[in-house]
């Protein structure tokens, strides 16, 4: 049996009891939102499209004594949202906790060489991902009168090249603070996780997976200019001076999940320094 999953949970068991689905969990900061959870006593339900890499980390959680199950579905679609929430609430009971982590920009370049099809792929893998699962989710919290959804944005919102997934990502600063408000009276807390720029080593899924869209030839010029972007100014906008890693960003999901944060909703957690939008 594994001992640890995150050593960072130094021993913590906030979710003792309870049931936390994470999408997006077959690698990165899923991943390693599922393993936190699952460290700290939660039994996880794992949502992703790929079922090698879901597997595996269903499997870490299992040889650590934990209980995990996969539900595999695109969730970028109404259907499939349903069908995982549905299949947690078959196999534990109860739902208190939901880490939309699924999503993640595909395309990096300025936005006029965005083709309409690149445009609807950014949206639907990085917002309504977030909008169907907190819809599936919340019939469930409701039943219970209590729960705890963790969107996750980013600090791209304000930065460049990636307009569309910007986009979608401030569409989930504006799910979770308009939601916060019409569930907090239910028992049910929305707050919204803001990363940096995140390694993701265990990384097996392409970003572009299931996505049959073929960008454009980017001339010459453009692709100077987003290596000059990438070399000289992204780094410079995180304090820190690095990438963050995925257990970092899944310590603050595990925080806003769990009960020490039993009296915060409607908030946006910038992990990695900076403010993640402007206003």
């Amino acid at each position: 049996m594994a001992e640890v999953l995150d050593p960072r949970a130094a021993g913590a068991r906030r979710f003792e009891g309870q049931v936390a689905v994470v999408t997006g969990a077959g690698q990165g900061i899923g991943a390693a939102t599922a393993r936190r959870l699952a460290q700290e006593g939660a039994s996880i339900v794992i949502g992703d499209m790929v079922e090698e890499s879901s597997m595996r980390v269903r499997d870490e959680i299992r040889d650590f004594g934990g209980s995990a199950v996969v539900v595999l579905g695109e969730l970028s679609k109404w259907e499939n949202a349903q069908a995982l929430m549905a299949g947690a609430y078959q196999e534990y009971g109860r739902i208190d906790a939901l880490a939309n982590v699924a999503g993640g920009t595909i395309w990096f370049q300025s936005f006029q060489y965005y083709t309409p099809e690149q445009i609807q792929a950014e949206i639907d893998k990085s917002f309504w991902t977030a909008v169907w699962c907190c819809r599936a989710v919340l019939p469930y919290m409701i039943e219970q009168q209590s729960g705890a959804i963790v969107n996750v944005a980013t600090h791209a919102v304000t930065g460049a090249f990636r307009v569309p997934y910007a986009a979608a990502k401030a569409g989930q600063i504006g799910l979770t603070t308009s939601l916060s408000r019409e569930v907090a009276p239910l028992g049910i807390r929305v707050n919204c996780m803001a990363p940096s720029g995140t390694l993701a080593e265990d990384r097996v899924t392409a970003r572009n997976f299931g996505i049959d869209v073929q960008p454009p030839e980017l001339p010459q010029q453009e692709r100077e200019l987003q290596e000059k972007y990438r070399q000289e100014t992204r780094l410079s906008e995180i304090p820190m001076g690095r990438r963050g890693e995925a257990d970092e960003q899944a310590a603050a999901i595990a925080f806003l999940a769990s009960p020490d944060a039993s009296y915060i909703t409607g908030q946006v957690l910038a992990v990695g320094g900076g403010q993640p939008y402007p206003f």
